[in-house]
This record gives C-alpha cells, sequence and structure tokens, in this order.
C-alpha cells in the first residue's frame, strides 16, 4: 500500500529540458516544490523551479543529492544512467523505476520485450558487426532503418539504406555499436497512445493522437486524431496492456505506426510526458503534465476527456537564425492559437524552441489553423 505524496512536498526531476520545465510548471500550479538535474547550467526549467543541481546524468552522486531533498523523483529523458538511478532511488522512489528504464533505454532490450509480450511490430533484426548489418538487410528486403540501440532520439543515430550494399557503410556510420535494423514498412498514418499509472495500480488512457514527422522528429500533432474507431480501440488497449506489463508508474507512450494494410505496430516506448501530446494542455481537462505529477504522486488520476479538439506545430530553432524575431502577433491573432516557448537561449538548426497549438471545433480545423498560423511566423 502506497502513501499518497501531497502538494507542499518536493518532486525531482531527472532533466531540465521542455518537458521538465512544462512538468515542473504543472506540479507548481499543484503546489509542489520542484529539483531538477540537468548538464546544462541554462537549462529550460532552470528558472520555474526552486533548485537546479548542474550535473551528469551519469554523475550518481548528483542524482543521490537531488534526491536526498525529495518525496519522489521522475524524469523528463532517458538517458539516465542505471547507477544514478539507483543512487537517487536509496533515498526517494524513482518513478518511473530503473528496471521499466533498462527496457527501454537499449532498443534491442525494447524491441525483445515487446517480442515477448506479443506485441505487434515490423521485421527487424539486431546487429553487432558489418557482416551481420549485410546479412539482416538482405533478409529484410532492402529498404531498411538503422538505428543505434543506445543514444538516439528525434531522428538522430538513425540512418536510412535502399538496398544490402549500403548496409556495412551505414553501421560504421552509426559508431560500429550494436545496431536495430528494422524493414520500412508502408505507412499510412503515424499515431500515438499515452498511458498514466499509479503505483497504486490505477490507470487511464488518453485518446490516440496523429502525427506527422519530417525527416524523422515531429512536425505536427492533432488529438483526437482522426482515426477510425477500431484502430483507436486497438492502440488504447495495447498501450495499456503494455503499461501494466512494464509495471509502469508515471507515463508510458507508444509510438505506433498503422500500415496500409490496416496493421498496428509498436515503433517505440517513451515512458515520460511525449511531443505528441502538448496538445493534452488546450484539448484536455487534465495535460499529460498535471497527469504525469498526480501519478508518479500516487494521487488520484485526472479526466483525459477531450474537451476540444487541438492541434500542435513545433517550432525549430531556424526560425530564430534568420534575423528577425518570429511574427508571433500574427500567428497570435487567429482565434484559438497559443504560442509556447521553452525559455532556451540559444537557437540551433533543428533544435525544439517551442510549439504553437490551436482548437477547432474538429480535428481537422484544429490541425488547418495551427498550420495557417506557422506559416505566418515566415519560412
Amino acid at each position: 500500500m502506497t502513501t499518497p505524496i501531497l502538494p507542499g512536498a518536493t518532486l525531482g526531476i531527472l532533466g531540465g529540458g521542455q518537458l521538465g520545465r512544462m512538468t515542473a510548471m504543472a506540479a507548481r500550479a499543484l503546489g509542489y516544490h520542484i529539483h531538477c538535474l540537468d548538464p546544462d547550467p541554462s537549462c529550460a526549467a532552470r528558472f520555474v523551479v526552486d533548485r537546479c543541481l548542474t550535473a551528469s546524468f551519469e554523475d550518481d552522486f548528483a542524482a543521490a543529492d537531488l534526491a536526498r531533498h525529495c518525496a519522489v523523483v521522475t524524469l523528463e529523458i532517458e538517458k539516465v544512467s542505471q547507477a544514478s538511478l539507483a543512487a537517487a532511488g536509496r533515498y526517494a522512489p524513482v518513478r518511473p523505476s530503473a528496471r521499466a528504464l533498462a527496457v527501454v533505454q537499449d532498443r534491442g532490450a525494447q524491441r525483445a520485450w515487446l517480442a515477448a509480450q506479443g506485441a505487434p511490430q515490423g521485421p527487424w533484426r539486431l546487429v553487432t558487426d558489418p557482416d551481420g548489418s549485410l546479412a539482416a538487410v538482405e533478409a529484410l528486403g532492402g529498404a531498411c532503418f538503422f538505428k543505434a540501440c543506445t543514444g538516439g532520439y528525434d531522428g538522430r543515430s538513425q540512418a536510412e539504406v535502399t538496398e544490402a550494399s549500403e548496409a556495412r557503410e551505414a553501421f560504421r556510420a552509426l559508431g560500429g555499436g550494436p545496431c536495430v535494423v528494422e524493414a520500412r514498412l508502408a505507412i499510412a498514418a503515424e499515431l500515438s497512445v499515452l498511458v498514466a499509472r499509479t503505483p497504486s495500480g490505477a490507470v487511464t488512457v488518453y485518446p490516440p493522437a496523429k502525427n506527422h514527422h519530417q525527416d524523422r522528429v515531429l512536425t505536427w500533432s492533432v488529438l483526437p486524431g482522426p482515426l477510425e474507431p477500431a484502430v483507436a480501440r486497438e492502440a488504447e488497449a495495447l498501450g495499456l496492456r503494455l503499461a501494466e506489463a512494464l509495471g509502469v508508474e508515471g507515463l508510458l507512450v507508444l509510438e505506433l505506426f498503422l500500415t496500409q494494410g490496416g496493421a498496428l505496430f509498436v515503433n517505440e516506448l517513451a515512458p515520460r510526458p511525449h511531443n505528441t501530446f502538448h496538445a493534452t494542455e488546450v484539448a484536455c481537462l487534465t495535460s499529460q503534465f498535471e497527469q504525469c505529477v498526480r501519478a508518479v504522486c500516487d494521487l488520484p488520476l485526472g479526466s483525459v476527456e477531450v474537451v476540444r479538439p487541438a492541434a500542435i506545430y513545433n517550432l525549430f530553432g531556424d526560425l530564430w537564425l534568420r534575423g528577425d524575431a518570429p511574427a508571433f502577433d500574427r500567428a497570435l491573432a487567429l482565434p484559438g492559437v497559443r504560442v509556447h516557448l521553452y525559455g532556451k537561449r540559444h537557437a540551433r538548426p533543428g533544435r525544439k524552441m517551442g510549439h504553437l497549438s490551436a482548437t477547432g471545433p474538429s480535428p481537422e480545423e484544429a490541425l488547418a489553423r495551427v498550420r495557417h498560423a506557422r506559416t505566418l511566423l515566415g519560412a
């Protein structure tokens, strides 16, 4: 029997990026104090938390120092070492657990775990050497994606090949370490589903979001996704089943592919708040960030009802590098449009600096509105 961690307590977050920042803001609204740890001394969460430790995610001493002052510790990024998670766990419960993180941190381990659960996946192979990479691509039909087992996100540490002759070079380009090779699928739609689960076992699931990626990085997302009801039910059921099997305490997001043949496949798991559910801040009675706080503190979970459809569009550093400030006043002139900036000091090409959100009477109209708002910001 767990005891709820009530408002007034201190919540620790491993990671101070935009997800940590938005989680901290939701926790503050509930009355919690917030400590975080991040390697970047100017991380996005620094100015919305009570205490920010500047340290590596592999610094187990710093992780223990964070947890020593907190009633519970959660995370906004998977790149936290097992040693740091164990060190934090000696002073406060870490949610999600180190065991759940171990499954997710390594793509090979994640694929094997999904297979053991009977979760639907596209064809894949684990490779550890150049010759193995060639054999994998030949077995999978030529057109494949290489993904390093560790260290990659937002399309990083990935490579695409169209024929077997490119396999060895793709393997070497990713550093020569273990990789998962995945067959290219005929994809009709990309979607995601978010499950929240408490230590007491209460669980809830948000309606699936429909997403669009460019160069393997999310461009826009709409909630609820305009999907066939049977597809949405299947995605939700799969999310609930895998969250229970993994024993997640907090959030679990499944990124999914819907193939042109109508099959639903798991792409990957994320045990934290997720870019594809930022729209919950304006669409739902309970945002994903408040839900994360409720879940890890073992509070009653909030309603996942969609009050009004919403969509988001990511804003990258390129917008700030052309000389003029983005024309946010033009975007904000549109009804239902909001600007969400992450407080990052330095813009770089491809770096997520914020997002636009828009609501509408239907998912399609919300998406059209946010896409129009993005065009008003310029190229």
